[in-house]
């Protein structure tokens, strides 16, 4: 697996980070063949969010893995908060709250990443501040990144934390690819032209914000997969035809296809068949020329300008 700087970090992080959101579905055995398999492939970054089966993922995680020390220094965990029922909440009270909870089903004393999940409109980021200051200061927390957030917004949390801001998640597939799209279609009168997130993406590779694209193999707000829909028949084509030249699967071009842009991302994947995964890993061998990426994109329904 090739590996990256994550952000402006000294981390090194394999270029496919492994979902978790789903793993809570999967019996001990099912979990520990899963992670073990990620292992293998060099995949050792795992996203975790607190609310992801309320929290039962992160304890179904540390489990399966047998966490201990030993284990603990092989592995990058990534959690993410501020999400709860009804409402975003980034106080510094839930933040540390939120924090504490992560560790103790992680079985760990700390955490590699923690993301701000979702934008709180009620964001006070002098209290963002302090709560990064003592959860930095306390060794609880080793880099800060943030989640589905703009250009504005993040440089509203800069004003105050003094923390680098090494990542930021977005939702990112090559059927959803508004933040790609709009840098293309410049003055443009179309759809494609309008711009719905503050320019994000040249905005995160002008500050070294490494992007997460969550959902990449998701077409619309978790509506289903692209891969093999009746919905998407001429882009199952282009990717089969790119993916038989290749010499891999369908899974493996999808990943590529992000992989390919120079903004250096890291995909985040969601399945939790061991398979799959290492179809999703493969695509960190696999650098599509120009040719295709483009075609990939105008068979998504994209048209060039």
């Amino acid at each position: 697996m090739r590996t990256m700087r994550l952000g402006t970090s000294t981390l090194e992080v394999p270029v496919v980070a492994v979902g978790c959101m789903r793993i809570n579905g999967l019996g001990k055995s099912e979990a520990e063949a899963f992670i073990q398999t990620a292992l293998e492939q060099g995949a050792n970054f795992f996203d975790h969010a607190d609310i992801y089966g309320e929290g039962t993922c992160e304890q179904v995680f540390s489990e399966a893995i047998h966490m201990n020390d030993d284990v603990r220094e092989q592995i990058i965990l990534q959690s993410k908060c501020g999400i709860r029922e009804g409402m975003f909440d980034f106080s510094k009270e839930h933040i540390l709250h939120s924090v504490d909870g992560s560790l103790k089903r992680l079985k760990t004393d700390y955490l590699d990443v923690l993301l701000l999940h979702r934008p709180d409109a009620l964001v006070e980021p002098e209290e963002v501040a302090e709560a990064f200051d003592i959860l930095e200061s306390s060794g609880k927390v080793r880099h800060f990144g943030v989640s589905n957030q703009k250009p504005m917004q993040i440089e509203l949390l800069k004003k105050f934390v003094k923390q680098p801001i090494v990542a930021n998640q977005l939702q990112l597939s090559i059927t959803n690819a508004a933040m790609v799209s709009n840098g293309i279609n410049v003055n443009m009168e179309n759809d494609s032209a309008l711009d719905r997130d503050g320019s994000i993406l040249d905005y995160c590779r002008l500050n070294d914000i490494t992007i997460q694209p969550w959902s990449p193999f998701q077409y619309g707000f978790f509506e289903g997969v692209f891969l093999g829909s009746n919905k998407f028949p001429e882009l199952n084509q282009k990717i089969d035809e790119i993916a038989k030249k290749y010499e891999v699967t369908n899974t493996t071009i999808a990943i590529a296809w992000l992989l390919r842009h120079p903004a250096h991302m890291q995909p985040v994947t969601g399945t939790m068949n061991a398979e799959r995964l290492k179809d999703c890993c493969k695509a960190s061998d696999v650098s599509l020329t120009r040719e295709d990426w483009y075609a990939i994109y105008q068979a998504a329904g994209n048209v060039l300008p």
